[in-house]
């Protein structure tokens, strides 16, 4: 089978989809009997949830413990290209992408466990992560969140080798609450009884306060940024500090003064899972971590060709309020070592704030090109989009595509080599790689 069949075999099993939206794990838990429970044969799990960061936590993780010469398992949600992105399978000298035809096998396996019952594509696809991690060795298994946590088709595992919870804010309102407070308890819900807990940085006190109530309450072992570890710049490299004393790091290879706060988050985890960190080691990792699709410096392709000569050309799928924040804050960094006009190209979904979104750029974007997201129904309209774009205070017009905003741009800009941002939702992000000719590998 192909990558082909098996988006077909994804494709048949959307009518499946129960109606509405039914947060449970019934549907999860019976088709896991049905395959023998593989969720309970797996190496040592880092179980990661939160709002944003937790992409940035497992891809430090891994690098982390790859660095240290383990064989580890990846799933992360959602894919930027390929379905099969979500699966990272262990090897010797880091881990690669599940073969498409082993990939394609899982979901028929899978599929055919299930029989035909009503099950969302994410459970059938974190079903194919159980199978698939446990049928292959590794020291370790990194497993992403999809939404929230404790109804998330992943909380099947019982007894992680430590609950990573990272930043807590407003997102998927309509399925968690309308409360940070709400959020965070729903976050929470894959910490368990006994397991190690890692509280990373958190903006919002009352979250934090839920965080720890839940720690305490389950009598976990809890490691809380600021509290029992923390990291911070000094003179250009990376310190990181807990209760064995610290360490002196080359600066995280992701952009952004947050990702210090979430290479901590991650260091945390690896040892409070059990697994010994050297100085070495995590230098080794912040030098090599990757992560596609989040302040990723976009490559030379397709679609870069059609920008003005010079620019420099970024690409992050951060969605919310949030996010938007943090890569607000990296740009600004950037614009004080290396002062460039700043642009902005946007599409959003129509389940996120996109007002809140834009707000975080107010003087610091020349102008906002809007486009439609075309892999999504849920696809705000651009003239739409630069609406909300105007209300947080910038200027903003709609345009049909990332490349036409990229020509506009190059035939009209009369001044330095300007930096773009390209942002808004991880869909505008599969598709602008994937147009650029440079998906993830």
């Amino acid at each position: 089978m192909t990558t082909l069949a098996a988006d077909r075999e994804i494709e048949s099993l959307m009518s499946l989809h129960p109606k509405g939206f039914d947060l449970s794990l019934d549907r999860i838990s019976r088709l896991l009997e049905r395959l023998g429970n593989p969720q309970d044969h797996l190496p040592p799990v880092i179980h990661i949830a939160g709002t944003n960061g937790k992409g940035s936590c497992a891809a430090f993780s891994r690098a982390l413990l790859e660095a240290a010469g383990h064989r580890v398992h990846v799933h992360t949600s959602p894919h930027l290209v390929n379905w099969h992105e979500r699966y990272r399978l262990a090897a010797d000298g880091g881990g690669r992408l599940v073969e498409d035809e082993i990939f394609a096998d899982a979901i028929a396996r899978v599929a055919k466990a299930n029989g035909g019952q009503k099950i969302t594509v994410f459970e059938i696809l974190t079903a194919v992560t159980f199978l698939l991690f446990s049928e292959h060795p590794a020291d370790a298994v990194i497993i992403e969140v999809g939404l929230g946590g404790r109804f998330d088709a992943t909380n099947v595992i019982k007894e992680p080798a430590v609950s990573v919870i990272m930043p807590v804010s407003l997102d998927h309102e309509s399925f968690l609450g309308d409360r940070v407070e709400l959020i965070a308890a729903e976050k929470a819900g894959i910490i368990k009884s006994g397991c190690p807990v890692v509280i990373g940085a958190q903006e919002s006190e009352t979250a934090l306060q839920v965080l720890i109530e839940t720690a305490e309450r389950l009598d976990c072992p809890a490691f809380v940024y600021g509290q029992d570890f923390l990291a911070f710049e000094e003179n250009g490299r990376m310190v990181y500090q807990d209760e064995d004393g610290l360490m002196d790091l080359s600066p995280p290879r992701l952009p952004g003064r947050h990702q210090f706060a979430n290479a901590a988050a991650a260091i945390a985890a690896v040892k409070a899972a059990g697994f010994e960190i050297s100085h070495r080691v995590a230098d080794k990792a912040m030098a090599n971590v990757t992560w596609p699709g989040r302040m990723q410096k976009l490559p030379q392709g397709r679609l870069t060709e059609l920008a003005p000569k010079g620019a420099d050309i970024w690409l992050d799928g951060g969605h919310n309020p949030g996010a938007g924040v943090v890569v607000a804050e990296a740009l600004a960094e950037q614009e004080e070592k290396n002062p460039r006009p700043l642009f902005l190209i946007s599409g959003m979904i129509n389940t996120k704030d996109q007002s809140g979104y834009f707000r975080a750029f107010k003087g610091l974007v020349r102008h906002v090109y809007t486009v439609p997201v075309s892999l999504s129904e849920a696809s705000v309209p651009n003239d739409e989009l630069a609406i909300r774009a105007v209300e947080a205070g910038l200027s903003a017009e709609p345009v049909s595509s990332v490349a036409n905003a990229l020509m506009l741009l190059r035939d009209t800009w009369d001044g330095p080599p300007p930096r773009i941002l390209i942002s808004g939702s991880l869909y505008l992000a599969g598709a602008v790689l994937a147009e650029n000719g440079t998906p993830p590998t």
